[in-house]
């Protein structure tokens, strides 16, 4: 059975007012046993729910935090079948909807409807696919269609009118609004593209939105969080996994999402 549903996490949050919290961490840091341990202590400091990567050994959308933190995965044993099953164990541990964050070619190797039938039965809620365009993930959505699962679609600064309207009626379970150019990372600056971006999303589709890439400190997540219906935080958290075993900054980047008011609602 598919897990929590976004639909419904979203409705709520709508409906109390707030956006949602949902920090990135990699599949197997600080190490395949003390994975979970990171998600449950992200959960107890108000996630709503949670990107899951799982490490791959090609990840073009990632910075140098990320790819880092996928190769001790891989290196400490995780796997694409550790990942999925580690995301099911997170979804059971917290009760909060999962989404995966992965890249197409493991999909494929499985087979899309395999792919779509066993993350049902882990409890995964939705799936991110960082290197296929909308067009080219149209089987794939299908398959996960069929199982409950949500399939999340990027839009960025530099999607044009009509490929936005494509999008928006593909039926994304939300769209990921890329908050800044270029992959993933901390930046010093807020991005002067969220507020526009998100402006013209919003006056084509009622789609959840959710920004990411490049939200590196609680003060740039509340600028976002103003603006959005949530707000991914991923280098961040993961270079504190990394230094120090947890993610110490996710009470405060929780804190500044579900604080701010959104200048949208």
């Amino acid at each position: 059975m598919s897990g929590a549903s976004l639909s419904e996490m979203f409705n709520a949050a709508r409906e109390h007012g707030r956006p949602v919290f949902m920090p990135f961490m990699t599949a197997g840091i600080p190490s395949e046993d003390g994975s979970l341990a990171v998600f449950e202590r992200l959960a107890a400091d108000g996630a709503d729910a949670f990107e899951l990567g799982i490490p791959y050994s090609d990840p073009l959308m990632d910075g140098e935090v990320i790819q880092v933190a996928s190769s001790r995965a891989l290196a400490g044993g995780m796997t694409f079948l550790g990942g999925l099953d580690l995301a099911g164990r997170v979804a059971t541990a917290t009760g909060k909807p999962v989404i995966i964050m992965t890249y197409v070619n493991p999909i494929l190797q499985a087979g899309a409807d395999v792919f779509a039938a066993e993350a049902a039965a882990l409890g995964i809620s939705g799936v991110i696919i960082a290197d296929v365009p909308y067009e080219e993930s149209m089987e794939i959505k299908a398959a996960l269609d069929e199982h409950g699962i949500g399939l999340a679609l990027f839009v960025a600064p530099t999607t044009d009118e009509a490929r936005l309207r494509a999008i928006a009626e593909a039926g994304p379970s939300f769209i990921y609004a890329v908050a800044d150019m270029g992959v993933t990372g901390r930046r010093d600056q807020t991005s002067g593209h969220l507020e526009g971006l998100v402006r013209r999303i919003r006056a084509i589709t009622s789609v959840p939105i959710v920004l990411g890439v490049g939200i590196s400190n609680p003060d740039q997540a509340a600028a976002a969080a103003g603006l959005a219906d949530g707000v991914i935080v991923g280098s961040a958290l993961v270079a504190e996994v990394l230094e120090n075993g947890e993610p110490s900054s996710g009470a405060a980047f929780a804190g500044a999402v579900h604080g701010a008011g959104r200048l949208n609602s």
